[in-house]
């Protein structure tokens, strides 16, 4: 119904903010990842928007991508997932992460947001393999995650790197690296 919000950023009180559009204050619930990113008060923003009907409420849920609407998406269809824990997941994974963490079945990324526990990380990757991984992996992507990129991250993570860290190394990486290689290039630029 109500696909995208375009006005003055009025108020901003994490998680929600009032997106003024004409004189009508829009509230929108949104993650920190576009918390984050979101202008100054007084200034003009853009949101795409998942709304939300229920018999108590009618809510609005606001994105700064494409990417993270389309992982919110994914996320509230799986059962035993409603919009609060969805927005938790993305205020803790970015929709790149996430992604990457469904097509290597990591359930230890997902078990780390708060709120998440070992059953529902299960259940999010069985639910979302297939769909969100390689939706949302080949659109943010230009190179297929392969079974090598995941041994040099979890090595990565094996050595005390955190996600962020690791997971920027990778990307900087060439395409076609094997494992061993793929380690000591990571190693050297994470060094720097």
């Amino acid at each position: 119904m109500i696909g995208k919000l375009t006005g003055t950023l009025a108020e901003k009180h994490p998680p929600e903010v009032i997106v003024d559009c004409h004189g009508v204050g829009y509230e929108v619930q949104v993650p920190m990842s576009t918390f984050y990113h979101l202008p100054a008060l007084g200034q003009p923003v853009s949101l795409l928007t998942h709304f939300i009907v229920r018999e108590d409420a009618q809510l609005l849920y606001g994105f700064g991508t494409a990417q993270e609407r389309q992982a919110f998406r994914a996320l509230i269809k799986v059962s035993g997932v409603g919009p609060r824990t969805a927005l938790s997941i993305l205020s803790g994974l970015s929709a790149d992460d996430l992604a990457q963490a469904v097509s290597l079945q990591e359930v230890g990324r997902l078990v780390k947001v708060p709120g998440i526990g070992k059953k529902t990380a299960e259940r999010l990757l069985l639910e979302l393999k297939g769909k969100l991984g390689d939706a949302i992996a080949t659109a943010s992507q230009p190179q297929a995650t392969s079974a090598e990129r995941a041994d040099i991250l979890q090595a990565l993570l094996a050595l005390g790197y955190n996600d962020k860290e690791a997971n920027t190394a990778l990307k900087a990486l060439p395409p076609d690296v094997g494992v061993s290689e793929g380690i000591k290039l990571a190693l050297k630029a994470l060094a720097k």
